[in-house]
């Protein structure tokens, strides 16, 4: 056994080195390494604080964060969906830049992205569409057919979002965070402080993002680099995060709590946007640790592998938490998986899942990753521009047999 542990060491290593050599050096592996923190915090916190409870012969969608409130610090760890706009922002804006630095047009290069963006969606519609129908036609409840289905579709919203800003990255390159920040904060101030209608509050869905994306242009532009910047990021939307949760009265958590009157996420309040450029300014003050961090193989080699199945982990994680949970009602109730989230009993049980939800979201990446794979080969035929996407695959035995693409996102 200890031979055979070694050899598999080994093997991994002498892979791992193969994928830090074929990358280009101009490569900025701290982009890489930030989109995969992005990706793995939000799974995890979907994971974390999203229960499926059941009730008798019904499931109902239920979170920690609302008999323990005092948990809310993990929504402040895990909702790093700003990171991943200011990611994306960063990306596109240098992408489109280097399209058009090789004679490339607007439109090939959208199609492009938002291929990738949505390739990988068919396969989810079309799995969770025949089992809605399959579910109802054996006997389920409309609410417990409504709370999975909506679950499982819940991250195509943010697809829908990162669409649109794609679509506008030409007219947000040298857009200044600071105008749709003002938006979100007007949008506020009239539906909460004037009594305006509730539905204004949807211009933050696009307002909102739209502040730590536009923070990802400012980056591409060369205006975030100093530290000066990063510092004064998290400073100010920390500071600003506190004054709107402690005088302005908004929730603590940073993601929807079933039952709660306001949610930070849904829409995006200016509590949820400040506490994203808090963020934003973390990870950029993080960039060089990152980066010396990413020059060795294994570690990189592991965030290669996570952006390389970004879409299918994100598109593919809450079927898995939902797969392991009907599944688990043959045994009867189980702690952490069927029962009501309302004590420390049941954040001890949970932690034991995370590595049974890890295990079905890799039976998932085995059956939908090539949906992955199809939504790039459009850009596979495309020049590679610096800093954008490299290929490499490592073969059996450790021998270069063809070209996976690490794309972004």
């Amino acid at each position: 056994m200890p031979g055979s542990q070694g050899r598999a060491l080994f093997g991994i290593r002498r892979a791992a080195a193969r994928i830090d050599a074929a990358t280009p050096p101009q490569r900025d592996r701290a982009v890489d390494a930030l989109r995969a923190l992005a990706i793995l915090g939000v799974v995890l916190g979907h994971w974390l604080v999203t229960a499926l409870v059941a009730d008798g012969g019904t499931l109902r969608a239920a979170s920690p964060l609302g008999p323990m409130p005092w948990l809310a610090p993990v929504s402040w760890m895990f909702q790093t969906l700003a990171v991943f706009f200011m990611v994306g922002g960063h990306v596109a804006t240098r992408s489109l830049a280097s399209a058009r630095a090789r004679g490339g047009t607007y439109g090939a290069w959208l199609r492009t992205r938002l291929a990738r963006l949505f390739v990988p969606v068919a396969a989810v519609l079309a799995v969770w569409t025949v089992a809605a129908v399959g579910l109802l036609l054996g006997g389920a409840s409309f609410v417990t057919v409504h709370t999975v289905v909506k679950l499982a579709l819940s991250p195509l919203w943010f697809l829908l979002v990162f669409a649109v800003l794609t679509t506008a990255t030409p007219l947000l390159v040298r857009l200044n965070p600071l105008w749709p920040l003002a938006v979100v904060l007007h949008v506020d101030l009239v539906r909460f402080g004037l009594g305006g209608p509730s539905w204004l509050g949807w211009v933050n869905v696009v307002a909102g993002w739209l502040v730590p994306y536009t923070v990802g242009a400012a980056w591409t532009r060369g205006e975030l680099e100093r530290p000066r910047a990063g510092r004064l990021l998290l400073v100010g939307g920390a500071v600003g995060t506190a004054l709107l949760v402690g005088w302005a009265g908004y929730p603590a958590s940073m993601v929807g709590v079933p039952g709660a009157a306001v949610s930070n996420l849904n829409p995006p309040t200016p509590a949820a946007v400040t506490f994203g450029l808090a963020q934003c300014g973390l990870a950029l003050l993080l960039r060089d640790r990152l980066r010396r961090a990413m020059r060795r193989p294994v570690a990189w080699a592991a965030v290669a592998l996570v952006n390389l199945s970004a879409m299918t982990v994100f598109l593919w994680h809450q079927t898995a938490m939902m797969a392991t949970t009907a599944t688990g009602l043959f045994a009867g109730r189980l702690p952490g998986l069927h029962t009501v989230p309302d004590g420390l009993e049941w954040v001890a049980a949970r932690l034991l899942w995370l590595p049974v939800f890890t295990l079905a979201l890799g039976v998932c990446w085995v059956a939908f990753h090539a949906f992955e794979r199809g939504g790039g080969r459009r850009a596979r035929r495309e020049r590679r521009e610096p800093g954008g996407s490299h290929v490499v695959r490592v073969g059996h035995r450790g021998k270069t047999t063809g070209l996976r693409e690490t794309r972004r996102v």
